[in-house]
C-alpha cells in the first residue's frame, strides 16, 4: 500500500471522488479564509464601541496567528493519527465559537481569548496544513500541485466574496450582527467534512514514526529555509489583512476603499494561486517562490512611492493578489515532494508555525509602530526588505526527495 493512499469508504482511485474532495476542501478553505479576511473591518466599529485602540486589535490578531501556528502542528498530528474528518469538525466548531464569543467580549482579555485563542485554534483545523494534505492524497501525483493551487485559490475567492459581504453586513446590521452571520457562515462547512474524512495509510515497507519524520525534517537545511521564508509570507499577509483598511483611511480614503482593496487581493489571487500550483507541477517550486517574494517587494515599493489614491491602491491590491497565497501550494508541495505524504499534515503544521510567527510579528509591529509614530511607513519598508530576504532564502533549497530516517532499534 502506498503512502499516497488514504483510508476512506470511497474508492481512492475514483476520478469523481478526487474531484469531490478537491471541491469540498476548496469550499472549507473559502469559508475559513474568507471569514478571516474580514477581521480588519471590525477594528474601527468594534474598537469605537468598546474603547479599544488599534494596538488592542493588533494584539488579538497577533495571538490568533500565533495560536493558529502552534495548533496547526497539533491539528496536523491529530489528522495524521486519527483522521482529518474529526479534526476539521473540531476546527469549524472552535472557529464558530470564537466568533460568537467576540460578541460578548467586553474586556481586552476576553477579546484575546475569543478572537485570539478560540478563533486561532479553529483556523488551525480548517486551513491549509490540514486540508491540502487531504487533497494531495486524493489526486494523482501529476495533478497534485494544480489541485493544491485550486484549493489555495479558494481561500482567495473567499476573501473576494466575503470581505465586501462582511462590510455590507456591518453597514446594515452593525458589527454584532455581522459576527452572528459570519459564525453561521463558518459552521456551514460541517456537511462538507463527510468527503474529507480519512487518514494516511501506513506504508508496508517502512516503520517510520511521526517523531522520526519530524526530527529529520526540522534538522534539514531545506526545511529550515522553507520555515523562515514562510515566516516572511505571514508577516506580509497578516499585516496587510489587518492594517490595510486603517492605512487607507489614514490616507484620506474610505472604509469601502479598504474593503474593496482586500477583495481585489482575493480576486487576483484566485489567478495567482491557481497559476502557482499549475506552474509548480512543471517548474522548480523554489525558483517560483523566489520570484513571488521578489515581486511582492515591487508592489510595496509602488504603494510607498506613489501618492495614495483609489487607483493606486487597487493597482497595488491587484499586484499583491497575484502573489498573495501562491506561496502555499508551492511550500506545501515542496514538503510533500521532499519529505513524503505520510506525515504531511504534521510537517505542514510545523512549517506553518513559521508563517504564523511572521504573522505575529507583522501585526504587532504594525500596531506598535503606528501607536508610536502615527504612521505605517516603517512597517512597509521592513516588509519590502524581508521580501528580498525571503527570495534569497528559497534559492538554496534542495528539491530532491529525502530518504526516510532509519528507525531506532530497540535495545
Amino acid at each position: 500500500m502506498s503512502t499516497q493512499q488514504v483510508r476512506s469508504p470511497a474508492t481512492e482511485t475514483s476520478e469523481s471522488f478526487s474531484v469531490k474532495v478537491v471541491l469540498a476542501g476548496t469550499l472549507v478553505v473559502l469559508l475559513a479564509m474568507g471569514t478571516r479576511a474580514t477581521f480588519g473591518l471590525f477594528m474601527q466599529p468594534m474598537g469605537m464601541d468598546r474603547g479599544w485602540d488599534r494596538d488592542v486589535f493588533s494584539m488579538a490578531f497577533a495571538i490568533q496567528n500565533l495560536v493558529w501556528g502552534v495548533f496547526s502542528i497539533l491539528m496536523g498530528m491529530m489528522a495524521d493519527r486519527f483522521g482529518s474528518g474529526r479534526t476539521i469538525v473540531l476546527g469549524l466548531l472552535l472557529y464558530a465559537a470564537g466568533l460568537i464569543g467576540m460578541l460578548f467580549a467586553d474586556s481586552e482579555l476576553s477579546l484575546y481569548l475569543t478572537a485570539g485563542v478560540l478563533v486561532g485554534m479553529g483556523q488551525a483545523g480548517v486551513t491549509f496544513p490540514v486540508i491540502l494534505p487531504v487533497i494531495a492524497r486524493a489526486v494523482p501525483a501529476a495533478a497534485r500541485s494544480t489541485a493544491m493551487g485550486i484549493a489555495s485559490a479558494g481561500g482567495s475567492l473567499g476573501q473576494f466574496l466575503v470581505v465586501p459581504a462582511g462590510q455590507f453586513a456591518i453597514d446594515g446590521m452593525g458589527w454584532s450582527g455581522a459576527l452572528w452571520a459570519l459564525s453561521l457562515f463558518t459552521a456551514a462547512g460541517l456537511p462538507l467534512v463527510w468527503l474529507l474524512r480519512g487518514r494516511p495509510a501506513q506504508a508496508r515497507d517502512t516503520q517510520q514514526s511521526l517523531g522520526d519524520s519530524v526530527r529529520q525534517a526540522v534538522r534539514d537545511r531545506s526545511f529550515q529555509l522553507l520555515f523562515w521564508s514562510y515566516a516572511v509570507c505571514g508577516f506580509h499577509t497578516a499585516f496587510i489583512t489587518l492594517h490595510l483598511p486603517a492605512y487607507v483611511m489614514d490616507g484620506g480614503l474610505t472604509p469601502t476603499h479598504g474593503a474593496i482593496a482586500l477583495a481585489v487581493i482575493g480576486l487576483f489571487n484566485v489567478i495567482g494561486s491557481f497559476m502557482a500550483g499549475k506552474l509548480g507541477g512543471r517548474h522548480s517550486k523554489k525558483q517560483l517562490l523566489a520570484w513571488i517574494y521578489g515581486l511582492r517587494a515591487l508592489g510595496m515599493l509602488w504603494l510607498l512611492e506613489m501618492p495614495l489614491s483609489p487607483w493606486v491602491l487597487y493597482v497595488f491590491a491587484a499586484w499583491m493578489g497575484l502573489f498573495w497565497l501562491g506561496t502555499v501550494p508551492l511550500t506545501q508541495g515542496l514538503i510533500g515532494q521532499i519529505y513524503g505524504l505520510r506525515y504531511a499534515a504534521t510537517l505542514s503544521g510545523v512549517a506553518f508555525l513559521g508563517h504564523q510567527i511572521g504573522s505575529y510579528v507583522g501585526v504587532v509591529m504594525g500596531g506598535r509602530v503606528y501607536a508610536e509614530t502615527g504612521s505605517y511607513d516603517l512597517v512597509w519598508w521592513v516588509g519590502l526588505a524581508l521580501a528580498l530576504v525571503a527570495a534569497a532564502l528559497c534559492l538554496p533549497i534542495r528539491e530532491q526527495p529525502l530518504a526516510p530516517p532509519v528507525p531506532a532499534r530497540a535495545a
